[in-house]
């Protein structure tokens, strides 16, 4: 997913820690708060003194009210440098948050221990996994309304993903993930929102064993891949909670609770979630599309007649990659676009039927021309990939 918080970070700015002399009092004591820390006094007006969670060892800290004091930066230095070098697992868990200014979207699993270490194994990457494509259908969220998505908007979706940062998964039931203010935001609040909404149609289809708060839920971000996040989460455990909880340095967004009620599910609410993601594939229609691709592969049972070709699209569908069947003049067509480097564009319908990579009804065939730079890429690309050009009968598509 998106990187642990125990490897190193992808950018410089995870690396540093964060600057004493930029940082806000306030925050620090609301990450510290947040994370089990306990406030115990201090000179009254001045600084409070911080003890780690749980009882655990370790040094306590020192954080001023603010920063009138002279004393004020350097108070803030050693608090850094304490949790820098706490044993508390919550102690990074703060730094975090203070270095890269993060939402953090929590998830808690309440599941059987038989002492196990597989399966203690088991519900670790079955929490990974699932918290995963729920920040997934967070993002889709936020690009478009669709009660399946399939492959659409899926390289963005895992670019965003690629800036989260994920917790250790504590006992295989709990898992925090850190979620950047700044690219992120929008994702969280849209998780939020189709959580909640999730949750009012599960009710809803549990009291009266109608659906129809389904298909409204769609406009609140409600679909297939949430639905299914949901599942894996709730499959072989007692009870699942997921909370979400705003960065303090950014504030609240607009329109939402400043401490969000968590949002709960059982064991009885697989039924009406099993449904929901079942009706959102069968009910998703399929698009008109005009695609603009460079063929990657070709294939065709005879050396003349109809072939099916897949291209790396580049414009006019938010997949990365389609198969078209093409009749024999369009994809002799495709073919010749091929060998000289030529991206080309076809019109048909992306079906919703396998995720929405395939394209029917292919039509209307036609090379793109490219400036001089783009066609030697895509040349030196056909090169380097010469055992995908299969043509007549070549192997499998």
């Amino acid at each position: 997913m998106y990187r642990p918080t125990d490897d190193h970070y992808g950018h410089d700015h995870d690396l540093r820690p964060p600057d004493p002399a930029q940082l806000d009092p306030g925050v620090l004591a609301a990450l510290l708060a947040r994370h089990g820390w306990r406030r115990r006094g201090g000179a009254a007006g001045h600084y409070t003194r911080w003890t780690p969670p749980g009882g655990a060892a370790g040094a306590s800290l020192l954080v001023p009210h603010d920063r009138r004091f002279p004393d004020s930066g350097e108070l803030l230095a050693e608090a850094l440098a304490a949790l820098a070098h706490s044993a508390a697992p919550s102690a990074r868990e703060v730094l975090m948050g203070l270095a890269v200014p993060s939402d953090e979207v929590r998830w808690e699993r309440e599941i059987p221990d038989d002492g196990s270490a597989a399966a203690h194994w088991v519900a670790q990457e079955r929490l990974r996994g699932a918290a995963r494509s729920m920040l997934m259908a967070g993002a889709l969220g936020t690009y478009a309304r669709a009660g399946y998505y399939g492959a659409r908007h899926k390289r963005r979706a895992e670019g965003f993903l690629a800036d989260v940062l994920v917790g250790p998964v504590s006992a295989g039931s709990r898992l925090t993930a850190f979620v950047p203010v700044h690219d992120g935001r929008g994702a969280v609040a849209a998780l939020q929102r189709a959580l909640h909404a999730a949750r009012d149609a599960t009710d809803y289809q549990r009291a009266t064993g109608r659906m129809e708060a389904f298909d409204a839920a769609v406009e609140l971000g409600v679909c297939h891949e949430l639905a299914q996040a949901l599942i894996a989460l709730v499959r072989d455990a007692e009870g699942v909670r997921i909370s979400v909880e705003w960065s303090p340095a950014a504030g609240t967004p607009a329109g939402f609770a400043p401490r969000p009620e968590p949002v709960e599910f059982s064991p009885g609410d697989l039924p009406a979630l099993q449904q929901a993601a079942q009706r959102y594939v069968r009910d998703e229609p399929s698009l008109p599309v005009r695609v603009t691709g460079a063929v990657v592969r070709l294939r065709r049972e005879r050396p003349e007649g109809p072939g099916t070709v897949r291209l790396r699209v580049i414009a006019g569908a938010d997949v990365v990659q389609v198969r078209v069947a093409l009749g024999e003049e369009d994809y002799r067509i495709a073919g010749h676009a091929h060998l000289v480097g030529l991206p080309i564009q076809v019109s048909g319908r992306l079906e919703s039927r396998g995720g929405f990579r395939r394209i029917t009804g292919g039509r209307e065939v036609t090379p793109v021309q490219v400036d001089e730079a783009e066609r030697d890429r895509l040349l030196k690309s056909l090169q380097e990939h010469l055992d995908v050009f299969e043509e007549a009968c070549g192997g499998e598509d």
